[in-house]
């Protein structure tokens, strides 16, 4: 009998993805005695994020940044959220602007528009990046529908957000719209992992076998996205928005294969980069408390992948 998981994107399917839909594809899922159920937001329009169909049992597991599991860890009612794995070793993400623009660095944000998701500590790390860079963090912050939020920085609507360079930094250099990009650690920011799979601790433990073999399948279609790349956007292609048929896929690959990591550290996160944003978080007020690294993430389903 196959056991059935679903997984919550945590955006339209794109080049982060590719993975999921390669073991899905080539029968790495099934292979193991797992039937997956891959759903992303554009079916609710963001309605729900992907943390929050965890939360409501109507996902397994939920692709989301470390952030998401502090908020719901520490919300008024919090929720065992608990990250297993992450997609890279390293941050791909970044605050951009137009090149075009007069916005050479952070601090020149001050007085501009910014597009966010409006997620919980967004707001406040952006506003503390520009801090860092010598502005005052004043910036006009503005909530589009999720989906759409990419589109208003375009077409010029809102001056920067907050993308993934192997993403719709791609984009950007296909449509001939060149970006200027801020990433965190030049700025003082020790951010974490983004995305991460992230699901009910209490769930965790009862089916670790089941979440086990889960990794270990998207492992073999991450890896073989870096051996296989031709094959591996292939079989994404389909998977894409009409939008995003554009895209180079073999540059968001290439950009991306480097974050993946290697066979023996796939998925693994590192406790010191999580704490250190951790204690960020706390040194800056965003949280009242210390918190804990072994009650956010777990290594233990990785370290059974051998």
């Amino acid at each position: 009998m196959m056991e059935k998981l679903s997984l919550a994107l945590d955006w339209t399917p794109n080049i982060n993805h590719i993975g999921f839909f390669i073991a899905q594809e080539k029968g790495f899922f099934q292979d193991l005695g797992l039937a997956v159920t891959i759903t992303d937001p554009s079916m609710d329009n963001y309605a729900l994020t992907p943390a929050k169909k965890v939360e409501l049992g109507q996902a397994d597991l939920a692709l989301c940044p470390t952030e998401s599991v502090i908020s719901y860890r520490t919300k008024a009612n919090p929720f065992d959220l608990l990250g297993i794995a992450t997609i890279f070793q390293e941050d791909l993400s970044a605050i951009v602007v137009k090149a075009d623009s007069a916005i050479y660095s952070p601090k020149d944000l001050d007085g501009k528009s910014y597009a966010s998701y409006h997620a919980r500590y967004e707001d406040k790390i952006v506003q503390q990046m520009i801090r860092n860079d010598g502005g005052k963090g004043d910036i006009q912050i503005v909530y589009p529908e999720k989906l759409g939020i990419w589109d208003t920085v375009l077409n010029g609507q809102v001056d920067a957000t907050w993308i993934f360079t192997n993403w719709e930094g791609v984009e950007a250099a296909s449509g001939n719209s060149p970006l200027r990009y801020f990433k965190m650690k030049d700025f003082g920011i020790p951010y974490a992992y983004s995305p991460m799979m992230a699901g009910s601790e209490r769930k965790i433990l009862a089916r670790e076998d089941v979440f086990s073999k889960f990794l270990f399948a998207c492992r073999q279609g991450f890896l073989f996205a870096v051996q296989e790349p031709d094959t591996s956007v292939a079989i994404l292609r389909p998977h894409l928005p009409e939008k995003d048929q554009q895209i180079d896929l073999l540059k968001a690959l290439t950009l991306s294969q480097p974050a993946f990591g290697q066979e023996e550290g796939w998925g693994r996160m590192e406790e010191d980069m999580v704490d250190r944003f951790l204690q960020w978080i706390y040194d800056h007020k965003l949280e009242a408390y210390p918190l804990k690294v072994e009650d956010l993430m777990t290594n233990k389903l990785i370290d059974t992948l051998g």
